[in-house]
């Protein structure tokens, strides 16, 4: 089966959190070669792809009835390029543990900051999406330190005009990181940090 699940994902969801394998063999099969064209994508090396593919379809299966999934594509794509990035993310401590010869925790901080650099990407170009007035807030109250009543003088607007506009946009970043699956995928204390 080589079909796209379209109408009916949410029953598959539904039975993928019972533990119903049929369920997951779809969801398998009707996403495992556009998921390896992304892993490819972003390593060019065909073992590895294969590897991140298969590590992200057992994770999927191993925290099925943890993941809130509401769409598997969004789900999966986002849950390869991340495992991609810790992929990359490790190589590059290895690197730095032979080159330095540092100690483990200071490895392990370093691991922290890529982590919050991967999650600062994906949050601006979420933030870049959102409506204006949103977007125009979010970046003057969450990268510039602004304060609302300095957000609504430059804006013109009321301070709760910039507390609904600031609201809004933090709700369209957490739906969408919900949807990506990055919720359960980042740590919540990056989250904490960032919004």
């Amino acid at each position: 089966m080589s079909q796209i699940l379209d109408n009916d994902e949410s029953d598959v969801l539904k039975d993928l959190r019972k533990g119903k394998h049929t369920a997951f063999a779809r969801i398998y099969d009707s996403y495992w070669k556009k998921m390896l064209l992304i892993a490819w994508n972003h390593t060019r090396d065909e073992s590895l792809a294969e590897d991140i593919v298969h590590e992200v379809f057992l994770k999927l299966w191993d925290n099925r009835e943890n993941y809130l999934i509401t769409h598997i594509e969004g789900f999966l794509a986002t849950a390869i390029k991340y495992a991609v990035f810790n992929y990359h993310r490790k190589e590059k401590n290895r690197l730095i543990l032979v080159e330095t010869q540092y100690e483990v925790e200071q490895i392990q901080d370093g691991e922290k900051e890529l982590d919050r650099l991967f999650l600062e990407e994906y949050i601006r170009d979420v933030v870049e999406q959102m409506p204006d007035k949103c977007k125009i807030v979010f970046k003057y109250s969450r990268e510039d330190g602004l304060k609302n009543s300095e957000i609504a003088a430059l804006l013109n607007i009321s301070e709760k005009g910039v507390e609904a506009n600031l609201t809004r946009a933090i709700k369209i970043l957490k739906t969408r990181m919900n949807k990506d699956g990055l919720y359960v995928l980042v740590s919540s204390y990056l989250l904490d940090s960032i919004l």
